[in-house]
């Protein structure tokens, strides 16, 4: 019997992480195949070295996949793709997948955002695709080493809507080998949205202010923006029906305010160091794009970003 293909693809924080504790488990048990696709210098270094993790839970430990691809292209017969790339890189890579992929491969996209299914929908439109969000503080300290810190990672991966059916377990089979912390659930886009309700508006507010989580919890003017910016992802998760609790905005307060004050955002970081590539479209790009396809206002969130877009 054929092993399972399994291919990480991007080896930044996410990738790194989650792609070496599966990496890690099938090393002794062979139960798969599991190939990586990384660029450049990262392709170089896991390809001589492995892949090395720097975290509390292994301290310092390497581990070396079946293979290493420097393109897409080279994949052969996938049967999951765990799609671990930055979320303006989606497009690309998906549209890079369409040769590569059979009609069985699952899809597994390991990024947050409200419209990363609609996306890769979009573009691949008959797979299984697994509505996913992520927890877990990783990064890369250098190419082909991901460094991670605080709690253990955490997936809460969910059924297609669209094909609700397929046969996954032997998806949570894997996760749960891989001793990786995951939930699987029916549906998971309440848990991807109360995830995006909270990075959207606190991203937003702290990088048109440069400030930090803190400052928005406590500063009135900008605990009011990223309230106004919740209460517009809120109206447009109705309209979806997808459900959140009705005193969100002040969980979502609540949640923030267990962060140490000067904690800043990706967001922000990336705006005042000027980086061209950041996630200003994944949050109010997003927000904007489903308020006009559901006739729903978002002007405070159109606001902020036209101040950003103006920095």
């Amino acid at each position: 019997m054929n092993k399972k293909h399994i291919v990480v693809v991007g080896l930044g924080g996410v990738g790194g992480y989650f792609g070496f504790k599966i990496n890690q488990a099938n090393e002794t048990s062979g139960k798969y195949t599991v190939s990586f696709v990384a660029r450049g210098e990262t392709y170089k270094k896991v390809k001589e070295n492995g892949l090395t993790l720097i975290s509390p839970e292994h301290f310092n430990s390497q581990t070396h996949p079946d293979a290493v691809q420097e393109n897409i292209s080279d994949i052969q017969n996938p049967d999951l793709v765990l799609i671990c790339v930055k979320e303006y890189d989606l497009e690309n890579v998906c549209k890079q997948l369409i040769p590569v992929i059979s009609k069985d491969t699952i899809l597994l996209p390991m990024m947050n955002g409200a419209d990363i299914y609609d996306r890769i929908r979009k573009i691949i439109p008959e797979h299984t695709v697994l509505p996913t969000c992520i927890y877990v503080a990783s990064h890369i300290k250098e190419r082909g080493t991901v460094e991670h810190k605080g709690k253990t990672g955490k997936m809460i991966v969910g059924r297609d809507p669209e094909h609700f059916s397929a046969p996954v377990e032997w998806i949570t089979d894997l996760l749960s080998e891989s001793k990786i912390d995951f939930d699987f659930k029916d549906n998971s886009l309440t848990d991807i949205w109360t995830k995006f309700i909270f990075i959207a508006s606190f991203g937003l507010v702290t990088a048109k202010h440069n400030s930090s989580i803190g400052a928005v919890c406590t500063d009135e003017q900008q605990r009011n923006e990223a309230a106004e910016i919740m209460k517009e992802i809120k109206k447009i998760a109705d309209k979806k029906e997808i459900y959140l609790q009705e005193d969100i905005v002040d969980k979502t307060f609540e949640k923030a305010s267990t962060f140490p004050f000067e904690t800043p955002t990706s967001l922000q970081l990336d705006i005042h160091s000027g980086k061209q590539e950041n996630e200003l479209e994944l949050f109010a790009g997003a927000v904007l794009k489903y308020g006009a396809e559901l006739g729903t206002e978002t002007p405070f969130t159109q606001k902020i970003y036209t101040e950003i877009k103006e920095k």
